[in-house]
């Protein structure tokens, strides 16, 4: 979905999910979270000397002239700051440790169950909706961290010195806990109000974040087609969606903040009016006032800490409801425990009446079956949506079949351990991907374990050695982000080293040469045909010329296999095979003869009268 779309109505956070999360965070980090509510406490007490010091210091030696107290007034002052200020050293260092391991550890919990998600959850999920998720695991630190214990340690000050309030003048408390009680009820609709703002926000930044990350990766395509305005609106329309929400939480916050604010106005003048009656009454010294004055801040302050934290709280747990979102889609390996395990793969390939479909109700295969030889090679061909991709995806176990088998060596592919047989597999794909590192790395990304030499010499058999040699770092040369340094046809060679130095016993090569020259073809063809022998291999070929070897070809129209055959076998029979060589014939031929001319008469078909 782009950043302009419509905007959705807010989700709400699903409690239980986010709660049994937090619960599983907690326990695992009970032992400090324990230590520092109980340092907390000790802090929260030594806070509470000063204030009740002021009686002592009013009544007993200004009002009675008790000088002798003033030194022990004044040590256990020094006393209780020097306690508060350690307990408030050792809390920082003691609860930001754990919150920062309980974040690094969410984190790589979170990117470790995404990589085993399946394709079809990426192709329903943007990047930038991912990595979001991923960035989720911050809020924690109001869990795990000062957060939590500084909530509970808040309560029951608070708890505390409403006890002292009460016993120092009951009417005048109840009065105040009137004023709190409103204060409070403003707290719960500002918690109800934020918890799906806090989530709604990080959803539109994560759908922005995705569009820009797309718009960034195909920058050379929004620039040959000035796409730039079109962009700049769509991601000011998504950035314009997400400051109405960041607008919305603001007047939120701040709305809370001036509750606060007035909550403390209004106690200060109740205590004004009504306790200052009381003392010239005689019901209060002066003392117990100044000392009352003191303990209602020790009940508010911690009271507005309590609506601070709790905000914080509220969108530690919206995060927490995205992560368990992810951490409860299925893995694609789930159930692996209980499969076969698969340390030797032969090669040996069969589809059995194999059924599939991406959304339910429409098949994309139908009834597929055929049989791969242990080092033969398969080639698919026909009209693109044919269903030749989804094919070798089930051979890759990308997909697993909604009817019929996919058997390896005579065993059911869905009953073997997936990255046992994925082991036995390579890969060029027809977008081929390149790290952001050196050519050396990308080519021993399959086997990192291979030697320089291994890694050498996959590259000349690609004929990758005839452009590293002209790189000033050779095979250190770094290739930039996706590969981006380097041509089209560099980038597949070294995709083909790169299935090469894995040594695979089944082999999927789509589109594997789509991107070279005709020298450079036939040169590849021939390191190829060494890697196939001996290997089960499938190739995907839009170019018929570089399948005639093939021991099978398979002719794949609306996911069912409609011809197969050797090359000679469907060129008598004479049908779609026969049909799709011959009409690129005409075009190979044609473009050389006259290069560029079909297309050119073409595009001037197609092309707007000049009137």
């Amino acid at each position: 979905m782009s950043a302009s779309a419509r905007p959705e109505p807010a989700k709400q956070v699903r409690l239980s999910s986010a709660w049994r999360e937090a619960r599983r965070l907690i326990a695992a980090n009970r032992g400090r979270l324990a230590l520092g509510l109980v340092l907390v406490l000790v802090n929260r007490a030594a806070g509470l000397v000063l204030p009740w010091t002021s009686k002592l210091l009013i009544d007993d030696v200004v009002v009675n002239k008790k000088g002798e107290l003033l030194a022990r007034i004044a040590v256990l002052g020094i006393g209780a700051t020097l306690v508060q200020a350690t307990t408030t050293f050792v809390l920082a260092q003691l609860l930001g440790v754990a919150a920062q391991g309980a974040i690094n550890a969410m984190r790589k919990r979170v990117q470790a169950h995404v990589l085993y998600l399946p394709l079809r959850w990426f192709d329903d999920h943007q990047t930038g909706t991912v990595i979001s998720r991923i960035k989720d695991s911050d809020g924690i630190r109001n869990l795990v961290g000062n957060g939590l214990v500084q909530l509970v340690g808040s309560v029951i000050t608070a708890v505390v010195a409403l006890g002292v309030l009460f016993w120092l003048n009951a009417k005048l408390t109840l009065v105040i806990l009137v004023v709190l009680g409103a204060f409070g009820a403003c707290m719960v609709w500002a918690f109800r109000t934020l918890r799906p703002l806090f989530r709604k926000r990080s959803e539109i930044e994560a759908e922005v974040t995705g569009r820009l990350n797309q718009t960034l990766g195909g920058i050379r395509v929004v620039k040959a087609y000035t796409a730039e305005p079109a962009e700049e609106r769509v991601f000011a329309e998504g950035s314009d969606r997400f400051f109405a929400l960041v607008k919305r939480s603001i007047r939120s916050v701040s709305g809370t903040t001036a509750a606060s604010i007035a909550i403390t106005g209004v106690i200060g003048s109740t205590l004004t009016w009504i306790g200052g009656a009381d003392v010239l009454a005689g019901r209060m010294t002066i003392g117990e006032l100044v000392m009352y004055l003191v303990f209602v801040a020790l009940v508010a302050l911690p009271i507005v800490g309590i609506a601070e934290v709790g905000t914080q709280i509220t969108e530690a747990f919206a995060g927490l409801d995205r992560i368990r979102e992810i951490l409860d889609a299925p893995r694609e390996d789930e159930g692996d425990d209980a499969r076969a395990p698969c340390t030797s793969v032969a090669g040996k390939i069969e589809f059995e009446d194999v059924g599939f479909e991406y959304i339910a109700d429409k098949p994309v295969l139908h009834g597929v079956s055929f049989t791969a030889r242990v080092g033969s090679t398969t080639a698919l061909v026909g009209a693109s949506g044919g269903g030749k991709s989804t094919l070798v995806g089930l051979v890759m176990a990308f997909h697993r079949p909604k009817s019929g088998r996919v058997l390896v060596d005579g065993r059911d592919l869905a009953t073997l351990k997936l990255a046992d047989y994925r082991a036995h597999l390579g890969v060029v794909m027809q977008d081929n991907f390149l790290f952001d590192g050196t050519i050396a790395d990308n080519v021993a990304f399959a086997r990192p374990s291979a030697t320089r030499a291994e890694i050498e010499d996959a590259c000349r058999l690609a004929h990758c050695e005839e452009f590293v040699k002209d790189f000033e770092m050779g095979y250190d040369t770094v290739v930039g982000e996706r590969g981006i340094k380097l041509s089209g046809g560099q980038r597949q060679r070294v995709a083909i080293a790169r299935a090469l130095v894995a040594n695979p016993r089944i082999l999927v090569l789509d589109e594997a040469t789509s991107s070279l020259d005709s020298e450079s073809e036939y040169a590849i063809q021939e390191g190829l045909a060494r890697l196939r022998s001996g290997r089960t291999t499938f190739v995907i070929a839009h170019r018929l010329s570089t399948i005639r070897s093939a021991d099978q070809i398979l002719v794949v129209e609306h996911g069912r296999i409609v011809e197969r055959g050797t090359h000679a076998e469907l060129m008598r029979l004479g049908g779609r095979y026969k049909e799709l060589h011959d009409r690129q014939y005409r075009f190979e031929t044609d473009r050389f003869v006259n290069p560029g001319e079909e297309l050119v008469s073409e595009l001037d078909e197609r092309a707007p009268s000049a009137s």
